[in-house]
């Protein structure tokens, strides 16, 4: 998919946010949900989605959506950095598929970083433990709400 088009409300995080998937919840409010990501490129990696919007990609998402946005995914950031004590903290988000999107529904990474430990490849890793990405999740949300 290029960054222009329709969307499409089958995709598997619409699916989510009407509950017809289910998902390892860290955060949820009005504004987004973040959620483990069950192909994860590295431990702790948590995916931050809008809640209202049906943008496809960042370009699309209303400009006055934006900055709560945002918050929230600085937010969902500092609790999984607090949560895990990484090194480091890598944010990404990708829009069209040219460009690694692989989702076409807004969605940023979250992505906790340990010095010498490499980060897998978005798209190319396996399916995580779903008792691991419970608990990680539960870690992060406590962390998340205790902030």
């Amino acid at each position: 998919m290029s960054l222009h088009g329709d969307y499409d409300a089958g995709n598997i995080f619409a699916k989510i946010l009407r509950g017809e998937a289910p998902c390892f919840k860290a955060f949820e409010d009005e504004v987004a949900l973040a959620f483990m990501d069950l192909f994860p490129v590295a431990k702790g990696h948590t995916l931050v989605i809008p809640k209202r919007a049906a943008a496809r990609n960042f370009l699309e998402l209303p400009d006055a959506e934006v900055g709560p946005y945002m918050q929230r995914v600085q937010r969902v950031a500092k609790g999984v950095a607090r949560a895990l004590e990484p090194d480091g903290v890598t944010i990404f988000q990708f829009n069209g598929a040219p460009a690694g999107q692989t989702v076409f529904h807004l969605h940023f990474h979250v992505v906790p970083r340990w010095e010498g430990e490499p980060m897998g490849q978005h798209g190319k890793t396996p399916m995580a433990d779903k008792a691991d990405l419970e608990a990680l999740a539960a870690k992060i949300s406590a962390a998340i709400t205790a902030s």
